[in-house]
């Protein structure tokens, strides 16, 4: 494979899985956030849709964020009475967001990031030796 290649196909990887601790990111800061007032929606969990794609010059498989979504499964309700945006019977919606899952997917993302940064450094050193013999 040529280091081009490779350093085109770890850039795409890069800029997925920052685009996806992002989106963990703000899913995390929202994890405890509550409407204010009865009958508004609390936050819903967002994801990443990841696409790959075919590069034209250089024939290699790109990895791409496809589209922002939302996570359509049920808000959890607590019993809070006393809240501001309690309904009628005095359950609270929470935002669908589990911290745990969140954290998992963010040291997985780290990872990933890592992993794409270091093929950069390490086709960008092959690249410099290369130059270094050919002096």
């Amino acid at each position: 494979m040529d280091l081009d290649v490779a350093m085109r196909v770890a850039s795409s990887g890069l800029k997925v899985q920052a685009a996806r601790l992002r989106v963990i990111a703000e899913n995390l800061a929202n994890a405890e956030s509550t409407p204010r007032t009865p009958g508004d929606e609390p936050y819903r969990r967002k994801l990443l849709e990841v696409a790959s794609r075919r590069d034209r010059q250089s024939g290699a498989t790109l990895v791409q964020v496809r589209a922002y979504r939302v996570d359509e499964r049920e808000p959890p309700k607590r019993y809070m009475p006393d809240h501001p945006a309690a309904d009628a019977a005095g359950y609270v919606r929470f935002p669908n967001v589990n911290p745990l899952v969140e954290l998992v997917d963010m040291r997985e993302a780290q990872r990933s990031y890592e992993a794409n940064l270091n093929v950069m450094h390490m086709a960008r050193a092959m690249l410099q030796r290369t130059l270094d013999i050919l002096r």
